[in-house]
């Protein structure tokens, strides 16, 4: 009987565990279901906020267009049109010479004064504009900051530099005019008076125009006569040409490089044909570069008297 009733008690024992068992297996199977559950649900919510959230696109956005010197802000920029090649392009070449406008100042050329001394000057200021379109053209949605780049480049002369700068001629011209013609010599006159003694260090740029100014009445220039269109017409500051067309020639003579020159519309009698170099304000422009590795600087003379124009491009001796 005992042995019977010990049987039955190891029994239920066994069975109770395995129910014990199994109910507690159960109820993990459901905790880790739930949780698993959980998970997914909270992974398909972000995928869900992934999908409602827009992707931005470089049309949808605004750019701020920095100076590159001093990262200043000069203007906001939305590219509308930007998935528009052509369209695109145009409106930011017209955007960067909008801006190149009013920031592009060309170089004003050093003097050197009746004691030897270095006077004026200053920096010529440039916006790149075709760096400024490429720049335009790879925008992306993780830079917002446009560089507009700018650069500054001053006069590259020192006194050092410039000492004993008129004592050897690289190369000399001279034209001639009526001493008769007192109105067009004054012009001439005037002319020569503001390209003399300009200094140009290496890599500096010349430019007729600039350095002469605006002819006008209220500074001293005459009407006479001018060619426009094959014409000889009355005009303030006629016979400035004959200035311009000695200095190609000196400058030419001196091998100096040549950016920019226009001929008259027909032949002027004081230069050889072709010889020439033709100029207006706002119009075409006479200019070069010093394209040696030492300074140099122009002289200029024009004697009413005898009726003799010479420009001399000189150096010093010891940068020869």
């Amino acid at each position: 009987m005992k042995k019977v009733l010990g049987a039955l008690l190891l029994g239920a024992t066994i069975v109770s565990a395995f129910i014990a068992y199994s109910m507690y297996t159960n109820h993990s199977a459901k905790q880790t279901a739930a949780i698993d559950q959980k998970q997914a649900a909270k992974k398909a919510e972000k995928k869900t906020e992934k999908k409602k959230k827009p992707v931005p696109k470089v049309e949808d956005l605004t750019y701020q267009l920095k100076d590159s010197r001093t990262g200043q802000v000069m203007k906001e920029f939305k590219p509308v049109h930007y998935t528009d090649k052509d369209v695109y392009d145009q409106e930011i070449k017209q955007l960067a010479s909008e801006l190149a406008k009013g920031i592009d100042t060309p170089m004003q050329n050093i003097k050197m004064d009746a004691n030897g001394a270095l006077t004026g000057g200053s920096k010529q200021i440039i916006l790149k504009e075709a760096e400024l379109v490429k720049n335009l053209q790879n925008l992306n949605t993780k830079q917002l900051d446009v560089k507009v780049p700018i650069y500054e480049t001053a006069p590259n002369v020192t006194a050092a530099s410039a000492q004993g700068i008129a004592d050897v001629s690289l190369a000399s011209y001279s034209t001639r005019f009526r001493p008769s013609d007192t109105s067009r010599n004054r012009n001439v006159q005037l002319s020569a008076e503001a390209i003399n003694n300009v200094v140009l260090g290496p890599g500096d740029s010349f430019s007729y125009n600039q350095t002469v100014g605006e002819r006008t009445a209220e500074r001293g220039y005459q009407p006479a006569p001018e060619i426009i269109n094959k014409q000889l017409v009355m005009g303030i500051g006629g016979g400035i040409c004959q200035t311009s067309s000695t200095l190609f020639n000196a400058v030419d003579g001196a091998g100096l490089q040549v950016t920019a020159r226009s001929h008259h519309s027909k032949h002027v009698g004081y230069v050889p044909a072709g010889r020439d170099a033709t100029v207006s304000w706002g119009g075409p422009d006479f200019k070069f570069t010093n394209n040696k590795d030492y300074p140099i600087i122009i002289k200029a003379y024009a004697n009413v008297n005898t009726g003799f124009l010479t420009v001399d491009v000189r150096t010093s001796q010891r940068s020869i």
